[in-house]
């Protein structure tokens, strides 16, 4: 009796240690890629400027002075230190611009991520667990989504719908369910049959309690990794609507209708649409890195010796 009640007393923090054990490894192992370390840098230093715009920006991103239009940058001829990434056709400091158009671009990319990881994770879990017809009706449906391109779908719903910021996270969040719902329906499949899916099942578990309780936590690291990926694709289509003029309002400033403007210029005033280009393609590049060491932290082969 007294054996089997220490046993089972000290149980527990076995596991915790084991537990923060593995995320110390994982943690570890995140910190010892240095690409990863920089991807991790260049996005926080991208949420300051999303946070903090107001503060950090010199200049009201939407505030028009032609005497100053296509101004260089400050370290060429012409520029000025009051502008230091230049101005646009309108006099607007491309500084201020840049540092808005990230608010935008991460909002629309989080949000339609979890919008979709939302979407797909239920689809996931119900389709993978009950299975039957519900399975057969809902991968079917996931089977016509994927038969239309993504963003030709969302330039459709966009298209009839009208542009709007919260209607771009919409579009690109039920656009963007199906990864997330395959990815977990497999997951599923592959733990429905487990022990302690049965021992729950035995002690009369519903089949809710079961996918909240025992199945939804074992299918987060693929989520994790699939969301983050999910972030970079969202804001590229975000910026495609925008450069189309079918994403958010003109007055908004974005990274998308910056290049839309400064196309016309690029043979003469480069900076126009170099500048909010380069920081699409760092973000973009940043959380595409994140998600591939994510991944490869949440496979225990990655960092177990």
């Amino acid at each position: 009796m007294t054996a089997t009640s220490a046993s089972a007393t000290t149980a527990p923090p076995q596991r915790r240690a084991g537990s923060r054990s593995t995320r110390a490894i994982a943690v570890r192992a995140l910190l010892h890629n240095k690409l990863a370390v920089a991807a991790l840098a260049v996005l926080a230093l991208m949420l300051i400027a999303a946070l903090f715009a107001p503060l950090i920006a010199p200049d009201d991103p939407n505030a028009q002075d032609l005497l100053t239009r296509l101004r260089p940058p400050a370290w060429e001829h012409g520029g000025s230190s009051a502008h230091l990434l230049g101005t646009d056709q309108l006099g607007r400091d491309m500084l201020s611009r840049v540092i808005y158009g990230s608010r935008v671009s991460l909002l629309v990319g989080a949000s339609a991520a979890l919008l979709a990881g939302v979407i797909g994770t239920a689809v996931g879990l119900a389709s993978g667990y009950l299975g039957g017809w519900l399975d057969k009706v809902l991968m079917r449906l996931a089977d016509v989504q994927l038969a239309f391109p993504a963003i030709l779908l969302a330039l459709a719903i966009v298209g009839f719908l009208g542009s709007g910021l919260w209607y771009v996270i919409l579009v690109l969040g039920f656009t963007g369910w199906v990864s997330y719902a395959r990815v977990v329906r497999s997951e599923v499949l592959s733990l429905r049959t487990r022990d302690f899916v049965t021992e729950a099942r035995a002690i009369g578990v519903t089949d809710a309690g079961i996918m909240r309780r025992h199945l939804l936590p074992n299918v987060m690291a693929p989520l994790a990794t699939i969301g983050t990926l999910h972030v970079a694709a969202a804001i590229v289509a975000e910026a495609s609507l925008s450069y189309l003029g079918l994403g958010v309002p003109k007055e908004t400033v974005t990274w998308g209708s910056m290049l839309a403007d400064g196309q016309l210029y690029l043979g003469t005033s480069w900076w126009v649409a170099v500048f909010p280009g380069v920081a699409l393609m760092l973000t973009s590049l940043a959380v595409n890195i994140t998600g591939d060491a994510l991944r490869d932290v949440a496979d225990p082969k990655a960092y177990r010796r």
